[in-house]
């Protein structure tokens, strides 16, 4: 995990972003979890490396590496936004209805329906977002 969390701390650096205490410590939490989280999760699970953290600045830096696309905004059953480590490239998302845990789908095969949806609405499509729910096989299991 040291691995990844040097990778993503030289990404900000290298975009000119200083590693401070509190980004360390909301990278972190990020990466010691597999489902996404609030912002209040990622406050709470970050004070154990940022006593301070404050809810103000995880927004501030969830904004700022979402920009930088190392995180996504994930929406979950209760209608909140978790944030969740993404995989770089263009991805969509299969999410547990029960657990939350996210899968993240590695390209797209949208192509030929999103030309279609142009064509015949006129719409210029410049991106799209897509995100599938349902029940992971280990909450299957637990039915």
């Amino acid at each position: 995990m040291s691995d990844r969390f040097e990778a993503l701390a030289q990404q900000l650096r290298e975009e000119g972003h200083k590693l401070t205490q509190q980004r360390a410590a909301i990278l972190h939490a990020l990466l010691h979890t597999a489902t996404p989280l609030s912002p209040a999760e990622i406050q709470v699970l970050g004070q154990k490396y940022c006593a301070d953290l404050g809810l103000v600045t995880v927004y501030r830096t969830l904004e700022l590496l979402e920009g930088m696309q190392i995180v996504r905004a994930v929406h979950v059953a209760d209608n909140c936004h978790g944030f969740a480590l993404s995989t770089p490239g263009h991805t969509h998302h299969l999410v547990c209805e029960r657990c939350h845990a996210v899968v993240e789908i590695e390209g797209c095969g949208l192509g030929e329906f999103l030309d279609s949806l142009a064509a015949r609405t006129g719409y210029q499509i410049t991106s799209h977002w897509l995100e599938i729910s349902g029940l992971c096989a280990e909450c299957q299991r637990s039915n």
